[in-house]
């Protein structure tokens, strides 16, 4: 456990403003601390919670974007990071050591399992990074094709590569082009369908539309007399995580990867976000029949333990022929104690049934957040799968985006004087969505049954004390 000595509020505040105005005048501003206005200062953590200077406990419920899925201060991982820096701590990257081969045969023979396809895996330090090294690998295999399909609402990072295929412009304005911007599609988006469809109809609806492109060469990225597409592959997220935790309709995917396959196109699945039983599959793209042909990962690999990503490709796009040493390099990937736990990670979630797990808890919380949108009409829709959930806050009509009320409810759950049984408390939430106006829940997957009620009626305060204002 990491919490620390409780501090009075007092010495807490003075503390806390000296290291704000430190912050202040020799931080950058440019990653998403300044997005909570003033930032805040947490200083211990233990399972769902994080602990301010006083000591006041904050339900998490976004977990580091879905990075720490096995609770924070995890007794077993903590153990193993421990024992990896007395047994090898560090390692040139053009070296091997034990852990790295193991775990990429066992994300590789998971894969031959589950997806019928030989590969292999390649590490990297960071989500953004990795999908930098699918880049390459897709570009490489397709011979040089520099064009993606990606989606409206889609999250795949901020270096240069990563974010000409994340659909939104502010994370490229500053800076220009590096490549070419994806052409974004529509992602299926079930709350806001057209009126008088079903679901499953507006799955179909959606794939028709993205076939459509395909029927002359006048569409504009297919060439009927050379057979050959424009595009080089299709980048995807299962649920959209940035863009609000969407549910695409169940059939969407495999109609999807009907029409890339008839046309040459590789599918990306990008887990970084939905991997490692955040939906209740070790990869959110098993609940939809596909089979990938490259899948990106990162985040809960490690448990936020460090920072270690990767991605598996099949074995004609990756072969030491096509893809060969020194195709790609990062002086810090696959380091022996990111994959001596994302081994211990994988070890941990074969012993129980962890798919079983996580369906009855976000079941659990899913029905809980449905009698909550019953008490209250601003909550528009709610829904999720396994415990990658969402709550959508809307005006009294229960559609018309309010991002003005969720900023309420952020600024009020971070000011850490809600009140539960009795107790002082906070609550950390994430906006996302393309309105900016989603609640994206991404608890622990050890949440409790308790912990699940007190979230709950912490969101209770939060709507009844934002919407008086």
């Amino acid at each position: 456990m990491s919490k620390p000595i409780k501090m009075n509020k007092a010495e807490a505040a003075k503390i806390e403003a000296a290291l704000l105005a430190d912050e202040a005048q020799y931080c950058s501003f440019g990653d998403t601390v300044h997005y909570v206005d003033p930032p805040k200062i947490f200083a211990g953590c233990e399972g769902s919670y994080m602990y301010d200077l006083q000591g006041t406990p904050y339900l998490d419920l976004q977990m580091w974007y879905s990075a720490v899925n096995f609770g924070y201060a995890n007794p077993r991982l903590d153990k193993v990071l421990k024992s990896q820096i007395d047994i090898l701590p560090q390692v040139a990257s053009q070296y091997l050591h034990p852990t790295k081969i193991e775990l990429a045969r066992t994300i590789a023979q998971d894969m031959q399992k589950k997806f019928g396809h030989s590969g292999r895996v390649h590490f990297n330090v960071g989500g953004s990074q990795a999908i930098e090294d699918s880049l390459k690998i897709v570009r490489n295999a397709s011979k040089g094709k520099s064009l993606m399909f990606a989606f409206e609402g889609g999250y795949h990072g901020r270096t240069l590569g990563a974010s000409a295929i994340t659909s939104s412009y502010r994370y490229r304005r500053r800076y220009g082009h590096f490549g070419d911007r994806a052409l974004f599609m529509p992602f299926p988006y079930p709350f806001r369908r057209p009126k008088g469809m079903t679901v499953e109809e507006y799955g179909e609806f959606c794939v028709k539309e993205f076939a459509r492109l395909f029927e002359t060469e006048y569409n504009g990225v297919w060439d009927p007399k050379a057979g050959e597409a424009e595009y080089a592959a299709f980048y995807i997220e299962p649920l959209q995580g940035t863009g609000g935790y969407v549910v695409p309709p169940r059939n969407f995917f495999q109609g999807l990867k009907k029409v890339l396959d008839k046309y040459g196109i590789l599918l990306v699945v990008d887990e970084i976000q939905m991997g490692f039983y955040r939906t209740g599959k070790l990869w959110s793209i098993e609940h939809f029949g596909v089979k990938p042909d490259v899948l990106v990962f990162a985040k809960a690999l490690t448990n936020g333990l460090n920072p270690l990503a990767g991605l598996w490709a099949r074995e004609e796009l990756i072969c030491p022929k096509l893809f060969p040493p020194g195709s790609t390099h990062s002086t810090f990937a696959s380091n022996p104690l990111g994959t001596a736990l994302g081994l211990e990670v994988l070890r941990m979630t074969a012993e129980v049934d962890f798919e079983t797990m996580v369906m009855k808890k976000g079941a659990y919380f899913l029905a809980g957040l449905q009698d909550l949108q019953k008490k209250h009409v601003e909550i528009g829709d709610v829904d999720g799968l396994g415990l990658a959930l969402r709550a959508e806050i809307c005006e009294a009509d229960g559609f018309t985006p309010n991002k003005a009320l969720l900023d309420k409810m952020v600024d009020i759950g971070l000011g850490g004087d809600l009140n539960y049984k009795g107790q002082k408390c906070g609550l950390v939430l994430d906006v996302g969505g393309y309105y900016k106006n989603v609640i994206t829940l991404a608890p622990s997957l050890y949440i409790s049954e308790g912990e699940m009620d007190q979230a709950l009626e912490l969101l209770d305060q939060l709507l009844t004390r934002a919407k008086k204002g």
